[in-house]
C-alpha cells in the first residue's frame, strides 16, 4: 500500500504499483516545502511533488467482513405507512410514535401516528391516527421521560411558536390493546425559553431534561445556548455553539460516567460540568475525510453517534463512535467511523474506515452489543434534495472485535432512505426502518415501513423467555427474574436505553450489560450502580441465551429524581406521577 500528500493537504492513496505504473520520477527531498497542517515539523509534499510512504504488513490495515445467508440479515417489508415520519419513537406500552413535519402528509393529517407492531398483519388495525399536536415538529427533539407513564416529550420544531414547542405524550394501552391518549400541548402554559430548530435534548443524571443549540427558526440565526427543562436558571450562551454555527446542529449529548457531558458538535467534542455547564475538557478534533480533516458530524454535515456498551463491574471507560459525515462546499462524504474514551484523558480518536460513503446514516444498539449502521446516501449533505446515490447497503459494527476489523457487510435494501429516515430497536429485537424525505425529484417520500432483521432473528435458535414482577429499579438494586425457557447457564442481561430516532440522532440511547447470575430457573440481575452509569430513565430489558436475545420487558431505573411526573403544573397537560 501507499500513500503521498501534495501541496502540504492534498491526500493520495493506492498501492506501490500505481507509482511504479506512472513512471513517476524520485525528486530530492528538498523540493519538498510545503509543511504539514497537521504538524509542522513535517513537510507534506509541495507544488507538483509529492512526499510518499509505502509500507508492507501481512495483514492489511482494515479488513471488513462479508456476510452472506441468514449471517447477513435481512430487511423485510413489515406495513404499509400511513405517515412520513420526522422521528419515531417505541414506547413503554409496546407501541411506535410516528412524528411528521407539518406539510409532508396529506393537508388533513393530524401530525402524528401510533403503530402496534403486534397487529402489522392488518393494515387498519395496526395504525391510530393520534390528535393533540398544535405545533409543526419539523426538526424538533425528543425524549422518553423517567416518569411513571414513560411519557414522549418533543421540543422545539420549525418557525414562529412550534419553535418554543413542549408536547407530550403518555403511551397508555398494550400490544393488541386500544390505546386512546394523544398528544397535549398549550405553548400559552408551557414552552421553552428560547426558540430552537435543530436543537438535541438529553436526560441528565439528576433528572432534568437539558436542551441544547438549535436555530432560531428555519434557516435562521444561531441560538447558540442551552436551557433546562423543568425551567431552571437563566440560558446559558457557548461560545463553542456560536463559532461553529451553523454546522453543530443536533449535537450529540451522553452523560459519562466521570459525571460530565459529552458534547459532539460539527467536527469538535469537550466535556461540560453538569452543574455549572462549564468546559471540564476539550477534546482532540474529530478526525475527517484523507482528503478534507475538517469534515463534519453533526447536521447538515450528518453522521450519527453511538455510546458502545458498558459492562459490569463498569471499571472499563466508555467509549464513544460517530460514523458517517461530509465536508461544507464539496460536499465530500466521510467513509469512516470514529471513537474515543472522554474519561480518558490520554484518549485520542481512532478512526476506522467503512466500506462506503455515508452521509445522513442512522445507528441502531442491538441487544447483543452490536450496532446496526443503514440509510443515508454516498454524496452530498443533509437536507432537502442535497444528497444523492442512496446507500442501500446495512453494517453491522461489533466493538468485541479488534479495531479494524469491527464491520462486517450485510444485507441491501431496494429503497431508498435519504433525509429524515430513521432506525429504532424494536421489543422483539429487530429494527424498524422508516421514513424518507428527500425533496430531490428522484426519489419518493418514503411511506413504506421495512425491519431489518438480524442475524440472531434468522438463527433458527430459540428465544429465551422469562417472567419479572420488579419493573422499578433502584440504582445497585438485586432484581429477581424467572426464566421460562432457555440455558440459564450461558444467560446474559442487556439494558438499552428509550430512544427518540431522528437525524442520525438517538437520544436517549445507552447499552448496559448489568450483572446476572443464575440457579435454577432463577436470575438476580443487579441494576446499574449509579446515576452516571445510568442516568434515570426506561430500559427495555433483554436476557440473551448466548447470541439470541429474548423479547424485552420495560423497566424504569433510577426512579424520577426531577419529579417530571409532576410536571408541568398545568390543567392542559394529564400528569402520571412520579
Amino acid at each position: 500500500m501507499a500513500g503521498g500528500m501534495e501541496y502540504g493537504q492534498e491526500c493520495f492513496c493506492g498501492d506501490v504499483v500505481d507509482v511504479e505504473t506512472k513512471k513517476a520520477t524520485p525528486r530530492p527531498e528538498s523540493e519538498c516545502k510545503s509543511v504539514c497542517p497537521g504538524d509542522p515539523r513535517y513537510y507534506c509534499g509541495g507544488g507538483s511533488r509529492l512526499t510518499w510512504y509505502s509500507w508492507s504488513l501481512s495483514d492489511p490495515l482494515y479488513k471488513w467482513n462479508y456476510a452472506s445467508g441468514n449471517d447477513a440479515g435481512n430487511y423485510k417489508f413489515f406495513v404499509p405507512g400511513v405517515v412520513v415520519p420526522l422521528m419515531t419513537n417505541v414506547g413503554v406500552n409496546g407501541k411506535i410514535t410516528f412524528v411528521e413535519k407539518a406539510g409532508t402528509g396529506p393537508a388533513n393529517s393530524t401530525g402524528s401516528f401510533e403503530l402496534d407492531p403486534s397487529l402489522a398483519g392488518n393494515f387498519s388495525a395496526a395504525w391510530r391516527t393520534m390528535k393533540g399536536l398544535k405545533t409543526d415538529v419539523f426538526c424538533s427533539a425528543g425524549l422518553t421521560l423517567p416518569d411513571k407513564g414513560g411519557r414522549q416529550i418533543t421540543v422545539g420544531g420549525w418557525s414562529g411558536t412550534s419553535t418554543f414547542g413542549v408536547r407530550l405524550y403518555w403511551p397508555d394501552g398494550s400490544p393488541g390493546n386500544k390505546s386512546v391518549n394523544d398528544w397535549q400541548e398549550n405553548a400559552s402554559q408551557i414552552r421553552l425559553q428560547k426558540a430552537r430548530w435543530y436543537p438535541t435534548a438529553m436526560m441528565m443524571s439528576n433528572g432534568s431534561i437539558l436542551v441544547v443549540g438549535g436555530e432560531v427558526g428555519s434557516n435562521g440565526d444561531a441560538q447558540p445556548n442551552l436551557e433546562l427543562l423543568p425551567a431552571v436558571g437563566p440560558v446559558l450562551d457557548m461560545e463553542w455553539l456560536q463559532r461553529t454555527d451553523p454546522y453543530n446542529l443536533y449535537p450529540f449529548l451522553h452523560v459519562l460516567p466521570s459525571g460530565g457531558i459529552f458534547v459532539g458538535y460539527y467536527n469538535e467534542a469537550r466535556i461540560l460540568d453538569p452543574v455549572t455547564f462549564e468546559t471540564q475538557r476539550t477534546l482532540p478534533q474529530m478526525p475527517g475525510n484523507v482528503n478534507n480533516p475538517a469534515a463534519g458530524r453533526t447536521y447538515p454535515l450528518e453522521g450519527a453517534a453511538m455510546m458502545l456498551p458498558q459492562k459490569a463491574p463498569y471499571t472499563e471507560p466508555v467509549t464513544l463512535l460517530i460514523c458517517g459525515g461530509s465536508t461544507y462546499g464539496a460536499a465530500l462524504v466521510s467513509d469512516n467511523c470514529v471513537s474515543i474514551q472522554p474519561d480518558n484523558p490520554a484518549s485520542n480518536w481512532t478512526i476506522e474506515r467503512m466500506p462506503s460513503q455515508r452521509v445522513m446514516p442512522c445507528i441502531a444498539a442491538l441487544p447483543d452489543g452490536t450496532y446496526l449502521i443503514a440509510n443515508g446516501a454516498e454524496k452530498g449533505v443533509a437536507g432537502f434534495g442535497l444528497a444523492n446515490t442512496p446507500n442501500l447497503n446495512a453494517v453491522l459494527y461489533d466493538p468485541s472485535k479488534p479495531v479494524n476489523q469491527r464491520m462486517t457487510i450485510m444485507a441491501n435494501t431496494t429503497i431508498a432512505r435519504l433525509y429524515h429516515s430513521e432506525a429504532i430497536l424494536m421489543q422483539d429485537g429487530r429494527v424498524l426502518i422508516s421514513g424518507s424525505d428527500p425533496q430531490d425529484g428522484k426519489n419518493p417520500q418514503e411511506y413504506r415501513v421495512e425491519v431489518f432483521e438480524p442475524p440472531y432473528y434468522l438463527s433458527g435458535l430459540p428465544k429465551p423467555s422469562f417472567t419479572i414482577q420488579n419493573k422499578d429499579w433502584a440504582y445497585g438494586q438485586s432484581v429477581t427474574v424467572t426464566v421460562t425457557s432457555g440455558n440459564t447457564g450461558n444467560m446474559r442481561a442487556s439494558l438499552m436505553g428509550a430512544v427518540s430516532s431522528t437525524h442520525g440522532n438517538s437520544m436517549g440511547q445507552r447499552t448496559i450489560f448489568p450483572a446476572i447470575s443464575c440457579a435454577g430457573n432463577t436470575c438476580t440481575v443487579t441494576a446499574p450502580p449509579d446515576n452516571k452509569i445510568c442516568p434515570p430513565g426506561w430500559f427495555q430489558l433483554f436476557l440473551l441465551d448466548g447470541p439470541t436475545p429474548s423479547m424485552s420487558v420495560w423497566v424504569r431505573i433510577g426512579g424520577d429524581p426531577a419529579q417530571l411526573g409532576n410536571w408541568p403544573q398545568s390543567t392542559s397537560f394529564k400528569l402520571p406521577g412520579v
